[in-house]
């Protein structure tokens, strides 16, 4: 049986592929890890501002609700206030002037309940956009990590150039995330969602 002698020349360039793609490997499993934490935290903080919103914007409509009642109340009183004989139209006088201060109450109320609602809904957005970027990063970042799974077999130094593209894209996209960058492919993220 012929067997192929391997040279040592071979043997070293061999050594030095796979020890670059553990090294690789290593390196963007820790990143992922570090960016997973920090993904998994913003989801959390993603779905509480959307609760936060849906509850403020909720309040927001019991106040409106309140503040049609009392202007339908209000419309009543003062219908009645027309007709009324002196005694009763003092009391409807009274009852006027309140029903108008808690309108004015109320639409103060709303105006703050809306201001609230939106901000959180902006937050929301913002930390929605900045999950975009560290699921880029994993998706990239495992699409690398299984590259280099198959360099690791095929020893194809071609494939390794091509893994760390998209390591390069997946590590850009992980610190965009966890720096706040201003580093969005609307492009893509439209096309996966």
């Amino acid at each position: 049986m012929d067997t192929p002698i391997e040279l040592p020349n071979e043997n070293r360039l061999r050594n030095r592929l796979t020890n670059m793609v553990a090294v690789s490997i290593a390196l963007l499993a820790a990143f992922m890890a570090v960016t997973k934490v920090k993904d998994d935290n913003l989801v959390q903080a993603m779905v509480q501002a959307k609760s936060d919103a849906v509850d403020t914007w909720s309040q927001y409509q019991a106040k409106r609700l309140r503040q049609a009642l009392l202007d339908s109340s209000l419309d009543q009183a003062t219908a009645l206030r027309a007709s009324a004989p002196p005694a009763t139209a003092a009391m409807l006088d009274e009852q006027i002037r309140h029903y108008k201060s808690e309108i004015e109450r109320y639409k103060a109320e709303e105006a703050e309940l809306q201001t609230k609602a939106k901000a959180k809904e902006a937050e929301y957005d913002t930390l929605n956009y900045r999950d975009d970027q560290f699921d880029l990063s994993d998706a990239a970042l495992s699409v690398a990590i299984a590259m280099l799974a198959v360099v690791a077999l095929t020893n194809k130094h071609w494939l390794l150039w091509i893994s760390w593209v998209f390591a390069v894209f997946g590590v850009a996209m992980g610190l965009a995330g966890l720096l706040g960058w201003h580093l969005h492919p609307d492009w893509l993220t439209k096309l996966l969602t």
